[in-house]
């Protein structure tokens, strides 16, 4: 399941002055892939606290941040994308996008629906590149069609993005998605206390309180709120509450903040507790997602 969250940015420790700042869909249609160029690129550097507006378009995406943390929201939630991970999103998605911290994003579209039938791949979902598909992304041509460029030039993108297509969708197709968040109920159609509950654990995920406390505070009881959790998101309290603290530390262990301060300020007594639970729920140690070198581009 694709991890999900709305809490809001921090500002970013370079700009700790920053305001949200909303800007445009940064111009996908200047990107737009075709049969005879079936893969396109993008490169923007964006400041944290950016707020990228709701947008849709008629192919899927995939963005990765070389550096910083951002959120891609949904109308059923938003996506954490730590340093080097990569945000899945399908053809006709309406998606925003928030910067927690000052971040590099590499975006492909493509001309294929997706990269297999897999059902996974129809909905957002977050995976982690491996050096290969990072290089086969950062080899892909990034200007704009409003750039004026050679013939030449433009016969050598396209001969290179059409030989790219192939594999980096094979690549894609064996990239695993990732369990990294927690789905919230329908901001119009879903019950309000619900997610008035969600919305409020995701302000103070380190509070030491019991489902019973959350939801009187929302004016439900424990067991209508039980009943809620797994018949709009599809599980217990308990399983959503794990997501939410993983979704909350993600971005700390991007930031660089040592393993044993992410616990605490997740609510955790001792590291190896907060260790434990964060590597059978993803896989890995924290660690793993702290801040790591980007790979360099194979081609310009």
């Amino acid at each position: 399941m694709p991890a999900f969250v709305s809490a809001r940015p921090r500002p970013s420790r370079r700009h700790p002055q920053s305001v949200p700042a909303e800007v445009d869909s940064v111009t996908p249609h200047l990107f737009q892939p075709t049969p005879e160029r079936p893969v396109r690129a993008k490169r923007r550097v964006l400041s944290a606290a950016t707020q990228v507006v709701p947008h849709s378009h008629a192919w899927p995406q995939l963005t990765m941040s070389s550096h910083g943390v951002i959120r891609v929201t949904t109308a059923r939630g938003t996506i954490i994308v730590p340093p080097l991970r990569a945000a899945w999103v399908p053809a006709g998605v309406e998606h925003s996008i928030d910067v927690v911290e000052d971040a590099e994003l590499h975006t492909i579209y493509l001309h294929a629906a997706r990269p297999s039938p897999d059902d996974g791949w129809s909905h957002c979902a977050v995976l982690e590149p491996g050096p290969l598909l990072q290089a086969l992304l950062l080899s892909l041509d990034t200007r704009p069609d409003t750039v004026a460029t050679a013939s030449g030039e433009r016969e050598r993108c396209r001969e290179h993005e059409t030989m790219v297509e192939p594999l980096l969708l094979k690549e894609l197709a064996r990239t695993p998605l990732m369990r990294m968040g927690v789905p919230l109920p329908d901001a119009q159609h879903g019950d309000k206390r619900l997610r008035a509950l969600c919305e409020a654990v995701l302000r103070s995920p380190a509070r030491d309180a019991t489902l019973a406390q959350w939801a009187g505070e929302c004016g439900a009881s424990e067991r209508t709120a039980a009943r809620l959790f797994r018949s709009e998101l599809g599980m217990s309290w308990q399983q959503w509450r794990q997501q939410a603290l993983l979704a909350h530390a993600l971005p700390l262990l991007a930031r660089g903040m040592p393993v044993a301060h992410v616990a605490a300020a997740s609510g955790y007594a001792s590291d190896s507790a907060f260790t434990a639970m964060f590597r059978a729920a993803m896989g890995r140690s924290p660690r793993h997602f702290r801040a790591v070198s980007p790979v360099r581009p194979a081609l310009r």
